[in-house]
């Protein structure tokens, strides 16, 4: 398995596609919603067999225009990150490891281009251990909780890198 940018023209049906299977982890999305939130960052894909996507990471970067009151939050905070807005992975390949391919490639990538930390968020309430615990594993370590009354949850900021202290 290795990870590569997404063909945005040929992968869009198959992007949305997982994505809106995945709501309620993530928000469902139009096309034109997809397209738009794709060009202000990036698209990594995981391929299966016959070059199907197993999953995919939406990345964007810090000093974005980005309406995401989780992303906003984040921005006000810190000068230098790759915010995580989504992680879908194909439920048939769940299991594989594909998520942790995606998360070490975005660090790995976060470095390489010079930011100084990742950025993600995971829910508390709603409660989702698992993702906590996942994150945890990988060095994320939660920096604060906040109250979405827009979304109805509380989520964990969380954050990967030397900085992981809220400002």
């Amino acid at each position: 398995m290795r990870v590569e940018d997404a063909d945005l023209g040929a992968d869009t049906a198959a992007l949305l596609a997982l994505n809106n299977a995945a709501v309620p982890a993530v928000n469902t999305l139009t096309v034109e919603a997809f397209q738009a939130l794709a060009a202000l960052g990036r698209v990594r894909v995981v391929r299966g067999d016959g070059g199907t996507v197993d999953g995919f990471v939406l990345t964007l970067p810090s000093g974005t225009d980005y309406a995401s009151l989780n992303y906003q939050w984040f921005d006000e905070r810190y000068a230098s990150f790759l915010y995580v807005d989504r992680v879908v992975v194909d439920p048939r390949a769940q299991g594989g490891g594909i998520g942790r391919l995606l998360y070490e490639d975005t660090i790995a990538r976060a470095r390489a281009e010079g930011f100084e930390r990742v950025c993600s968020e995971v829910n508390v309430d709603p409660p989702n251990p698992q993702s906590m615990a996942f994150h945890a594993r990988l060095g994320f370590v939660p920096v604060f909780e906040r109250l979405n009354p827009a979304e109805g949850k509380t989520v964990a900021m969380m954050v990967h890198g030397l900085a992981a202290t809220a400002a």
